[in-house]
């Protein structure tokens, strides 16, 4: 298994860097690729998304959680998780990469 690294940027303290593994590395780079529009179970299947974004969080990254409506035959909730978080992949022992950094926006609910 492969590990990933990640500058995470908090303020005045610089950069923290993450080395992330399996399915954390696999959400945060879902979550990085996906902006401010955000991931759900839905659109980026995953068999544990909420156990992946409580660890990402344990670790300090900013997640905000959108719970949001569906209809169809299994009508209900779901979640769309969004990074806050200023967060770059770092390649190797170099600086960070530059990634796409999450603007803070409001997701209407259908």
């Amino acid at each position: 298994m492969t590990t990933s690294r990640f500058a995470l940027y908090s303020g005045e303290h610089g950069a923290q860097i993450l080395e992330l593994k399996g399915r954390e590395e696999w959400a945060l780079s879902n979550l990085l690729a996906a902006g401010s529009r955000g991931c759900t179970p839905i659109d980026h299947p995953g068999p544990r998304w909420s156990d992946y974004v409580f660890k990402l969080k344990k670790r300090g990254i900013v997640i905000e959680t959108v719970t949001e409506a569906h209809g169809g035959p299994y009508a209900g909730h779901h979640a769309r998780y969004v990074l806050r978080s200023r967060i770059e992949r770092v390649s190797g022992n170099s600086a960070p990469v530059a990634a796409p950094v999450a603007h803070h926006e409001q997701h209407a609910t259908p």
